[in-house]
């Protein structure tokens, strides 16, 4: 079969063992194609900023800002902690939000987030006419 494929490639060299040194090469090729074009589909996402996230409303992306507020609800229904970015509430332009149920992955994450420059990853939303995005697992956001 490899020497079937090689010989319609027209890669063969001829003898035995230098065809099956090229069909190894062709697999390292054919897998080293396969990882990049994995890393670039998977990995570069552009990200965008929080002030654009309004217009990216049912996308999935990266929303990147300065966290400018933070407040964790625990009286309220479902106990959300919400992220603000850029400005503070009530001006907010981008919303972080951690529902109660899934809070104890993060921390403190109104602490541990406060301040810093952050990116979120996931699907945009529009709450109220202010974009957000719902973060269920720890690995959807970094602080960069």
């Amino acid at each position: 079969m490899k020497r079937a494929l090689l010989q319609i490639l027209g890669w063969t060299a001829g003898n035995h063992k230098e065809d099956e040194m090229i069909c190894r090469k062709f697999k390292i090729a054919v897998i080293l194609v396969i990882v990049v074009a994995g890393a670039t589909l998977g990995f570069a996402q552009n990200s965008i900023s929080a002030a654009e996230a309004k217009n990216h409303i049912g996308e999935r992306a990266t929303v990147c800002g300065q966290v400018a507020s933070t407040h964790y609800a625990a009286r309220s229904r479902r106990n959300p902690t919400f992220i603000n970015l850029d400005k503070p509430y009530p001006n907010e332009v981008f919303i972080l939000l951690i529902w109660g149920n899934d809070r104890s992955k993060f921390g403190d994450p109104e602490s541990i987030y406060r301040s810093k420059q952050i990116c979120v990853t996931g699907k945009i939303s529009d709450y109220k006419g202010i974009p957000e995005i719902v973060a269920y697992e720890t690995n959807q956001i970094t602080i960069r």
